[in-house]
């Protein structure tokens, strides 16, 4: 596929505090295209959408990339079986098509099949598994509907009970009939894959500014704060996408959202040997939701997910109440040989989903997203998307940037990202160029796994500098991360870049080595 005419090409996909400092002071002389406020997936992926049709673009966010939600997510790609079976036929549509995406073209070292074994328990009729396998078979349709070949997202299959206790071992075999096999996709890290879009992004030329808070936004640009130096200043923009997430409403009175909370559990590793799949575990009187665990390449296991309505101001980062972890170690129970005891419990998170708000229970809420857009503006507006998921970022990134070129009148075409592989994938049709090493041999699995085909470059470092800070994460990896990936400090390191964080005394372990990689 050539590029339209007025499409950028990509050229230095690092970002870095040199970088950031040069790209402030040429944004607040300059008028771009697009503002982008917001950046998680779909902030970072309106920026890379605007960016490679050709357009200029500034990008912002308050903390870090994916600092709200995205890294909060429950890292499953998913076709939207789920939205099939409440008869929303077009947002699970959507997911299998974009889940494809992901899968075949854009993400293909971040984003893999993964199975998933749902245990035929008593509790679990067989009336019931039947209308359960035949919502995965309709999955299977959607599969093949989107394009995506079974080589990459295999269908579903009945298990026998000593297949299912094989795949999980800790399993109570009292009443255990079998299980039902699904497979959907699953991102290695949620953070990882925002910070290989926005590196895409700056690729294509999009300035990607943290630690920049939008404090007013207008229809012609922003008024910022540099959150490290208290500077203020202006950004002047033709037109602004709004895509703060959970805090969009704080920028756009037009939006009203409904968050909910979703809390996970980090287990410590060995706390559920021998898992070699997913597992979905029917929650207690609930028809179409179940719980979820998911083991972890560092040996953790994370279970999730609860679906609870956020009351009060947004906090920057919610914590996970000790009721959300009972709940959830009590379905996790269900289904166990041996419980598991809050003991094993290393650390929890919780994210909020920006819902649109409605009635009813917010598990109910519709996850469709929605675009709003001020019209007939002579400087343009400010156009604010929300709602959505994880899976669909790149949908809702390019209908955004589509409301933008439409509100500004700009000169652009149509979105590009559906064939423009993310930082780390293999080149192909004006993708990113990636860093190769030389003669340093083959990296280890684990590296490619988190940088893909950049594997090379990272491995050299690491070879250079091996002193692990935890998790199996080396000091080169900290190093590689703040020369190309955009920390700016420790935090960013630990909570983002890794997932050291996610356990308070891992991170306590790690914070000199991450403090001293700003040093190196």
């Amino acid at each position: 596929m050539d590029s339209p005419p007025n499409a950028a090409r990509p050229s230095d996909s690092s970002l870095n505090a040199a970088r950031r400092t040069r790209e402030l002071a040429v944004v607040a002389e300059e008028t771009v295209d697009v503002l982008v406020v917001g950046l998680g997936a779909t902030g970072a992926g309106a920026a890379l959408d605007a960016a490679s049709r050709g357009l200029s673009v500034a990008a912002i966010d308050a903390h870090d990339l994916a600092f709200g939600t995205s890294r909060f997510s429950s890292k499953l790609i998913h076709g939207g079986l789920r939205y099939l079976a409440k008869g929303q036929v077009g947002i699970a549509r959507e997911s299998a098509v974009e889940r494809g995406v992901l899968l075949r073209r854009t993400a293909p070292h971040l984003v893999k099949a993964h199975p998933y074994v749902l245990p035929l328990t008593p509790e679990v009729s067989r009336s019931r598994a039947e209308l359960l396998m035949t919502g995965y078979r309709l999955g299977d349709g959607l599969r093949a509907a989107a394009g995506t070949p079974r080589r990459l997202l295999p269908g579903p299959s009945r298990l026998t009970a000593a297949r299912a206790h094989t795949l999980a071992p800790m399993l109570s075999e009292d009443g255990l009939r079998g299980g039902l096999l699904s497979w959907d996709g699953r991102v290695y890290d949620d953070a990882r894959l925002v910070v290989a879009i926005a590196r895409t992004a700056a690729a294509y030329g999009a300035r990607i500014l943290t630690r920049c808070r939008a404090l007013e936004l207008t229809g012609a640009g922003a008024k910022v704060r540099d959150e490290l130096t208290g500077a203020e200043f202006g950004i002047r923009a033709r037109t602004v996408i709004n895509a703060a997430g959970v805090w969009a409403g704080l920028l756009d009175p037009r939006v009203s959202l409904r968050p909910s909370r979703g809390t996970h559990l980090v287990l410590r590793p060995g706390t559920l040997p021998g898992l070699l799949s997913g597992l979905h575990i029917p929650i207690p009187g609930e028809s179409s939701r179940f719980a979820l665990v998911l083991p972890q390449a560092d040996g953790r296991v994370h279970v999730g997910l609860t679906d609870e309505p956020l009351d009060g101001p947004v906090p920057d980062v919610p914590e996970a109440p000790e009721e959300d972890i009972r709940t959830l170690l009590s379905v996790l129970n269900t289904v166990l040989a041996a419980p598991v005891t809050r003991e094993a419990v290393a650390g929890a998170y919780a994210g909020l989903r920006p819902l649109l708000a409605a009635g009813g229970r917010t598990a109910d809420v519709s996850r469709r997203h929605a675009v709003y857009a001020d019209g007939g503006k002579a400087d343009g507006g400010v156009v604010t998307v929300v709602g959505g998921k994880l899976t669909t970022y790149r949908r809702m990134a390019a209908d955004a940037v589509d409301r933008a070129i439409s509100v500004g009148n700009l000169p652009a075409g149509r979105s590009r990202t559906a064939s423009i592989p993310l930082v780390g994938a293999v080149r192909d049709h004006g993708a990113v160029t990636p860093r190769t090493g030389a003669g340093a041999g083959r990296p280890p699995e684990r590296l490619v796994a988190r940088h893909g085909v950049e594997a090379a470059a990272v491995h050299e470092l690491v070879r250079a500098h091996p002193e692990e800070v935890g998790l199996g994460i080396t000091m080169g990896e900290l190093m590689w991360s703040v020369a190309h990936e955009g920390a700016l400090d420790a935090d960013d390191l630990l909570d983002r870049r890794t997932r050291i964080g996610l356990v308070p005394e891992d991170r306590a372990a790690a914070l000199p080595a991450a403090r001293a990689a700003f040093n190196r």
